[in-house]
């Protein structure tokens, strides 16, 4: 497993995880968006250890404004990181993409892609959205997923942690999964609940192995 950084212009460079030897099918993955990434960052770090033994690359860079980036989150939008993932997948010279759940929303239109239980942006934001009515009112505070969203497209806000733009907001509510050019890669060809759904991150080998073979065999 190799680490370091891939270029942004004009932004600062991003840290990206890759099992890079030069071969032929080179898979940029494009993580989970926002508390999903982090409940699956072991899991889909596991399934590129595999994709690697079975004898593919895979590189899985940050999107700008997560984990070690220098630029704030709350200037992200799904625009912005749509076009990180076309960068970085020109920069790797990536073959095909493999996104995480939201992730699909900013997979480059470059490249042939595989989605992994797409979910649109209005999902995302739903969920997030629902996790903040939930923390207010455990604070004895009275908000409504209506109010946060009136005032997040004003202005923008924090949701369950998560610093984020006007911007972000409204392209959230508006942004619509394209058609799949393959087969998409549902949660019931990999046996169990998904990851994201557990209260903290975890790991399920067995999973991470079915998705691997999954993606062999899509790609075959």
């Amino acid at each position: 497993m190799l680490t370091g950084n891939w270029p942004n212009p004009p932004h600062p460079e991003e840290y990206a995880i890759r099992f890079d030897s030069g071969r032929e099918t080179r898979i940029l993955i494009v993580p989970a968006l926002f508390d999903e990434a982090n409940k699956l960052r072991h899991f889909i770090v596991e399934t590129m250890r595999i994709l690697d033994g079975l004898g593919m690359d895979c590189m899985l860079p940050d999107l700008p404004g997560t984990n070690e980036s220098q630029l704030a989150p709350v200037e992200q939008d799904i625009a912005s990181w749509h076009s990180a993932m076309s960068g970085a997948a020109r920069h790797f010279g990536a073959t095909h993409a493999l996104s995480l759940r939201g992730g699909a929303n900013c997979v480059p239109d470059t490249i042939p892609a595989l989605r992994y239980a797409p979910i649109g942006g209005s999902s995302v934001l739903r969920a997030l959205l629902r996790a903040q009515v939930i923390a207010d009112r455990e604070a004895s505070k009275n908000t409504s997923r209506e109010d946060l969203l009136a005032r997040g497209r004003e202005c923008g806000l924090v949701l369950a942690g998560y610093a984020l733009g006007p911007d972000m907001i409204a392209q959230l509510e508006n942004a619509e999964l394209a058609e799949p050019g393959m087969p998409d890669i549902a949660q019931g060809d990999l046996g169990g609940a998904g990851l994201w759904l557990r209260a903290e991150p975890d790991h399920d080998q067995a999973q991470a192995q079915a998705l691997a073979k999954t993606v062999q065999e899509r790609l075959r």
